[in-house]
């Protein structure tokens, strides 16, 4: 799908959608859980859907009735299941070790990039406990076995997600068991979303810096009905086009004390200087003149390609590093980004490691490519506001993935789009 994003004067409020990363989790804690869950997720997306898919191959009953999913856990685990990810880097990196743990001999199908997407060092971990994957590369992948030990060793610096993945299977197995960090850990938040989901089922963990301990249990147990708090990744989109645009834009439906990382977006445009107003469940961010900053990426990755959006339209010089892992996203984030923004008038240059931006008054507009990847789509959108003619942008669909009424949202807002 084409887009034609006029130059637009945008304002006024919008709902975040539901969290996807906190809805995976809060799905699969359910699906092996006693008693049947209703999970409150008032918004669905193409990585929801792929984690709901799974699960019910592997024997869930799972029903929508808006705005609840009914999750009837399963009964008997379907062995040799067939999973479709789709593109999720979540559904897959999550269930890869959970049915290896139960032996349930799956194979998984992967789309788009997911299968060039690192499956290292978590695939030789499963290996070491005497897991059989299919060759490197195959597309789906296979995993053969059951795993015979309840202790891993992995490094901290690649995914949290392979973390989270050993998390799940150490404790819906009930068996327990530890998982020492090698090295830095990063996207520590993620992790604390992990464990917030399994404690709430029952599951008894203890953490450090390099170790995480799961006690052995019965089985996870249901806490009956739970919901799918807000978004701050997703609504960091609305809330910077409040720093660079002329009016202040509000994102209702927020936990101002979420463990969510991308929460440090209240932070990060505080430092830009722009104007923002956090109270219990909504965040209001203003215009202000912006300044360049330095940004450490290490745990917020997923926000750089709209932080990069801000600091072209920032005076001065914006740093942003530690931001490698973005290369294995569904695009290669640093090289999509320097292309949007590159093609958009703004002085940007890649660096090994991140980003560089020379802030401008004003962007310029063109014609520019989503690259399939959701988040340089919605990024597009937000630089629009700041371009003295439109953007035209190719792949606008590929919000679908985590934010599929976001057009819509922008729309409501006052951003003049139109279907070419």
């Amino acid at each position: 799908m084409k887009l034609s994003i006029s130059p637009s004067s945008v304002g006024g409020s919008v709902c975040a959608i539901a969290s996807k990363s906190v809805a995976h989790r809060l799905l699969i804690c359910a699906a092996f859980a006693d008693n049947t869950t209703l999970i409150r997720c008032d918004e669905l997306s193409e990585d929801i859907s792929a984690t709901v898919r799974c699960l019910s191959s592997l024997g869930a009953k799972i029903v929508r009735d808006a705005p609840f999913y009914r999750v009837t856990p399963i009964l008997e685990l379907q062995k040799n299941a067939h999973l479709d990810c789709g593109e999720s880097g979540s559904t897959l990196r999550f269930l890869v070790p959970l049915t290896c743990m139960l032996g349930a001999d799956a194979s998984f199908v992967m789309a788009g990039r997911l299968p060039e997407r690192p499956l290292s060092p978590l695939r030789e971990e499963l290996e070491r406990g005497g897991i059989v994957f299919s060759d490197i590369g195959s597309n789906p992948l296979m995993c053969r076995g059951s795993l015979n030990t309840r202790d891993f060793t992995i490094s901290g610096s690649v995914s949290s997600q392979f973390i989270s993945g050993l998390l799940f299977a150490l404790a819906i197995s009930g068996k327990g068991g530890s998982i020492r960090i090698d090295g830095r850990l990063e996207s520590v938040s993620y992790l604390s979303l992990t464990v917030d989901a399994l404690r709430q089922f029952g599951a008894k963990i203890e953490q450090t810096d390099t170790l995480f301990s799961v006690a052995p249990n019965s089985g996870l147990s249901s806490p009956r009905e739970v919901s799918v708090e807000g978004d701050w990744s997703n609504a960091a989109f609305p809330l910077c086009m409040g720093a660079i645009g002329k009016h202040p834009i509000t994102v209702t439906g927020l936990l101002g004390t979420s463990h969510q990382g991308d929460r440090a977006i209240v932070d990060l445009l505080l430092r830009f200087g722009a104007k923002v107003t956090l109270c219990a469940d909504e965040c209001t961010v203003s215009p202000a003149p912006l300044h360049g900053i330095e940004i450490d990426a290490s745990q917020i990755p997923d926000l750089v390609p709209v932080l990069a959006v801000v600091a072209a339209l920032a005076e001065g010089k914006t740093i942003i590093k530690n931001a490698s892992r973005l290369r294995i996203k569904e695009s290669d984030r640093l090289k999509t980004t320097t292309a949007l923004l590159t093609s958009l008038g703004a002085t940007i240059t890649e660096t090994e490691d991140g980003l560089s931006i020379e802030g401008v008054s004003r962007l310029v507009g063109g014609s520019v490519s989503s690259f399939c990847d959701h988040r340089i789509a919605m990024s597009a959108a937000v630089a629009s506001l700041a371009c003295a003619s439109s953007v035209v942008l190719d792949g606008a669909e590929s919000v679908a993935k985590s934010y599929p009424d976001f057009w819509r949202d922008m729309k409501s807002l006052g951003m003049n789009i139109c279907e070419l």
